[in-house]
């Protein structure tokens, strides 16, 4: 008989304190917030109803009154479902939890009904005095949050159409989120090896994915796949139901491409984002080459799709919670003082969910919460030690989120594509410091070889998540609802010309892409991470060239925010993402690790040579 294996890890106790969001699911603040939060929208309405799109425009002062009020009362409205996210993603099997983020849900929307108005009336007001406001330097801190929502201006409905789907919303798109979130995070999957069966987590199996066994890993695929199948009918409905949605919304919204509205939001060209995926898609040489010395190094003639992340060496060091946190602490106070200042106050104050937990969201990721209170991040700590690596990458979000918090809520947050900046220059720094504290060659090698992979999974394969994305909404959209077998086949077609003949993808992966949230709570997301990995490489080869005069001038960068568009933020550090050639820099340093981890191979091949 199957038996639930309990999670244990190092970091068991690390759990976030909410408290400075609410005290707890029946902290009266919530219903209160959300209670004056309604009574302000309605105030709001009626003082500025008809005056936003008026002849001439509002004068510059009253416009600024009404951006002020509008971010107040946005983060007063959005706090209890910041709040609500959090507990959920925590325990997503609570009840308590699930009713408190419907709650939250609902009350915002009947809110947001007050303030849908608003929006509107700023994009109808003509080109010539929306300009001519925006021109007063009373509105310089909002200018580029009213310029990019006037950007959205060919796509706004009525405000009645726009406040029907705003209401259906809640019982629409975002209930099926919820039911995929909570449906993935309580799966168990079968784990057979050794003549015993174990029921398994979503981040139990995954681990063992990284097992120097390959029979664990082999085991560990097999009972992935036999999970996911077995509820392959509902996480399949919810996919087709998803996608069917956008499609919807695309078409109401008059967007040419389902990748259009990403686009939009993210502030960035089609043209830019195709010469992002084509450059990668050039370089595939370069993944087949490593995985062909990777084959070498475990001694395997063909490598398969389970073999991908095992580690060249069964003894690879393990990393507890107390070495991962001072590592990534020395990591960033190394490259500014006041950047480490900040992450300590995360692990002092409690604002990391680390621990195992049944019915926990896996994954990781770091929650912006509201600027009056600071950032929060999840993970799931399984004392490995790509988990550090995890956790540089998660602090580096929060430390993005934490320096924008003065420009205020409607610009703290910025588009996806500058989104993972910090995260995956903060994983380069914990790198580096890696490096630094395993100077042996055998340790090193297995390192640079992790990097490398994980270089890979955020170029190569976000961009073969988008193009799996790209068939998945054009297979919906030209021949109706898909079934699984068909997208199991999108999804395999999508990753073969990454792998080519080095790599043996099984049928058994084509079910992988069941458990992928991000092609269910962002559309399009994917190709961000592409975007801020080839961004940070040519960010540190800027730091190796600078020195300490780097830092004060990147943390100005993520203190702006979203409050200028993404390309004049980046020109200050004298980068120009809009050259499709920009993209190459990042892509050569890659091949150079892999020409590196080349050479640390043929030096630990001579040192067992000679033993």
């Amino acid at each position: 008989m199957a038996q639930s294996i309990q999670q244990t890890s190092s970091a068991n106790g690390v759990a976030w304190n909410l408290a400075d969001l609410y005290r707890g699911v029946d902290d009266s603040r919530i219903t209160r917030d959300l209670a004056e939060a309604l009574g302000r929208a309605q105030v709001f309405e009626k003082t500025y109803r008809g005056k936003i799109n008026v002849e001439g425009g509002p004068a510059p002062d009253s416009l600024l009154s009404a951006v002020k009020e509008l971010e107040d009362l946005s983060e007063q409205m959005d706090r209890p479902a910041v709040y609500a996210s959090l507990v959920h993603a925590a325990k997503t099997d609570d009840p308590r939890h699930g009713a408190l983020l419907s709650l939250t849900r609902e009350q915002r929307t009947a809110i947001n009904k007050h303030l849908i108005f608003f929006d509107l009336e700023w994009v109808k007001l003509p080109d010539e005095p929306a300009r001519a406001v925006m021109d007063s330097p009373l509105l310089a801190k909002y200018r580029h949050y009213l310029e990019q929502k006037r950007a959205w201006r060919p796509h706004y409905l009525s405000e009645p159409e726009e406040m029907i789907l705003d209401e259906k919303s809640v019982t629409g798109r975002a209930a099926f989120v919820r039911l995929f979130d909570e449906s993935v995070a309580v799966l168990k999957y079968p784990y057979e090896h050794a003549g015993q069966i174990d029921l398994l987590s979503l981040q139990q199996i995954n681990a063992r994915l990284y097992d120097p066994d390959r029979s664990v890993r082999k085991a560990a695929a097999n009972g992935l796949t036999t999970g996911l199948q077995d509820n392959a009918r509902l996480l399949t409905f919810i996919f087709n139901n998803l996608v069917l949605d956008h499609k919807s919304d695309c078409e109401l919204r008059h967007f040419p491409t389902p990748m259009a509205p990403r686009h939009l939001a993210n502030e960035i060209s089609d043209a830019v984002v195709e010469a992002l995926m084509t450059a990668a898609e050039r370089h595939h040489h370069m993944v087949q080459r490593y995985y062909r010395l990777k084959a070498g190094l475990l001694g395997l003639d063909r490598l398969y799709d389970y073999d991908r992340y095992a580690p060249l060496f069964p003894d690879s060091p393990a990393c507890d919670w107390p070495t991962a946190r001072r590592i990534v602490q020395e990591s960033y106070e190394a490259f500014s003082p006041r950047a480490g200042a900040i992450i300590r106050e995360f692990f002092d104050k409690n604002w990391i969910d680390a621990e195992l937990r049944q019915g926990k969201r896996g994954g990781a990721f770091s929650s912006s919460a509201v600027p009056s209170v600071h950032p929060y991040i999840l993970l799931n700590f399984t004392d490995k030690l790509r988990d550090v690596m995890t956790l540089a990458h998660e602090l580096g979000h929060g430390l993005h989120q934490y320096l924008a918090r003065p420009v205020g809520y409607l610009q703290c947050d910025t588009p996806l594509t500058t989104a993972e900046t910090a995260s995956v220059f903060g994983e380069m720094l914990t790198f580096q410091r890696l490096l630094e504290i395993y100077p042996e060659p055998r340790t090193r090698l297995a390192m640079l070889c992790s990097k490398i992979e994980d270089g890979f999974a955020t170029v190569f394969r976000q961009i073969v998540l988008t193009r799996f994305e790209q068939s998945l909404h054009e297979g919906r959209r030209k021949e109706g609802e898909l079934t699984t077998e068909q997208i199991n086949a999108l999804w395999l077609a999508a990753n073969r010309p990454m792998h080519g003949e080095v790599v043996q993808l099984t049928e058994s992966y084509g079910w992988w892409w069941l458990y992928i949230g991000h092609f269910i709570h962002a559309p399009f997301y994917c190709y961000a991470y592409a975007f801020g990995e080839l961004l940070v490489l040519a960010l540190v080869q800027k730091h190796k060239q600078e020195g300490k005069g780097f830092a004060p001038r990147y943390l100005e960068l993520l203190s702006s925010g979203g409050s200028k568009a993404p390309h004049k933020l980046l020109a200050r550090l004298g980068v120009d993402v809009t050259d499709p050639g920009f993209w190459e820099l990042g892509l050569r340093l890659l091949g150079e690790m892999v020409k590196e981890a080349e050479g640390l191979a043929a030096k630990v091949s001579d040192t067992r040579a000679s033993c």
